[in-house]
């Protein structure tokens, strides 16, 4: 079966570090030549909760989308997403891209439209594929980052998984 390039967005507001591991941790089992993007904190968006960490990974699979999506959903689930008492959102996973899919896919609609709404999405999707382009819109997501008007506020965080910073030194604020 041939190979297809994903996006995710990750993001969590509970345990925030705890959660993302273990996200990422799920992924890696059935997911290829997997990359991360620096990891961001921000404030909510769409719901009243404390800030979220967000990231974007990229990475190969040879799942049908519908299947993805279904092992996603089972993820989110084993890390508290559908408890009847949670507060918050432990953890959230969204395909972004698939390949260079455009369309309606049983409910999921692709490229998600978060790409151009949030900045917590598209930052880290800018800085993990800059030259790729928006198979919808036709722009990079470089550029597209470079003329977004996003009013949202975030910032670079310190992130380790696996024993590798995941956000460059670089881009940390000085203390």
């Amino acid at each position: 079966m041939s190979l297809t390039r994903i996006f995710l967005g990750l993001g969590s507001n509970i345990d925030r570090h705890l959660h993302l591991c273990a996200g990422l941790e799920a992924l890696a089992d059935f997911l290829t030549d997997m990359s991360c993007s620096p990891v961001f904190e921000s404030h909510p968006v769409g719901i009243k909760s404390g800030p979220f960490i967000n990231l974007v990974v990229s990475a190969l699979t040879d799942l049908p989308l519908i299947e993805l999506d279904r092992r996603l959903k089972f993820i989110e689930a084993d890390n508290g997403r559908y408890a009847p008492d949670r507060k918050g959102l432990p953890l959230d996973i969204d395909v972004l891209l698939y390949g260079d899919q455009v369309g309606n896919f049983d409910g999921l609609i692709l490229p998600r439209a978060e790409i151009l709404k949030n900045a917590f999405v598209l930052w880290p999707l800018s800085l993990i594929a800059p030259q790729m382009t928006h198979p919808d819109v036709g722009v990079t997501f470089a550029r597209l980052w470079e003329n977004a008007k996003i009013d949202q506020q975030l910032w670079p965080v310190g992130f380790e998984w696996r024993g590798k910073q995941l956000t460059p030194v670089g881009m940390l604020p000085s203390i």
